[in-house]
């Protein structure tokens, strides 16, 4: 009786450490551990376009940003059907800064670049709605 308990006590420890481990490697995430989304102020991306070699993309409408944009930036719309295709033209290796009107494009922007293998991506916290008016980002309007 006793040999009966204790191999059924070893299936029960064995069944409970493989549950285990399928659950906590479950919940790793499983996009690449070199890939990151940081958000940033108006002075970081600042200090960032000073420092760094970075492709500022504005990922609004094209009409949005014919209204004003961040000097230097390239408009990449996310709501185009073309979206996917257009980002696969960029260095995935060279750090990516994405803003748009409040933040919530840039975001989701953010998380399909980093699904797509980009290795650093900054998002204008707010984005340009709420630095327009800041010193640290020049607005230039297309003309």
């Amino acid at each position: 009786m006793i040999l009966k308990h204790t191999k059924m006590y070893r299936v029960f420890v064995i069944c409970c450490l493989l549950l285990t481990l399928g659950v906590s490697t479950s919940c790793l995430d499983s996009s690449p551990a070199d890939s990151e989304i940081k958000l940033i102020t108006a002075d970081e991306m600042q200090s960032i376009l000073e420092l760094e070699d970075v492709q500022l993309i504005d990922v609004r409408t094209p009409k949005e940003y014919e209204g004003g944009y961040i000097a230097n930036a390239q408009n990449i719309d996310f709501m185009s059907p073309t979206f996917d295709d257009d980002i696969t033209k960029l260095d995935k290796n060279k750090p990516v800064i994405l803003y748009c009107k409040s933040g919530g494009r840039s975001a989701k922007c953010a998380k399909k670049m980093k699904d797509a293998g980009f290795k650093k991506i900054y998002d204008l916290k707010g984005g340009i709605s709420k630095w327009k008016f800041s010193d640290g980002i020049k607005i230039e309007e297309k003309s």
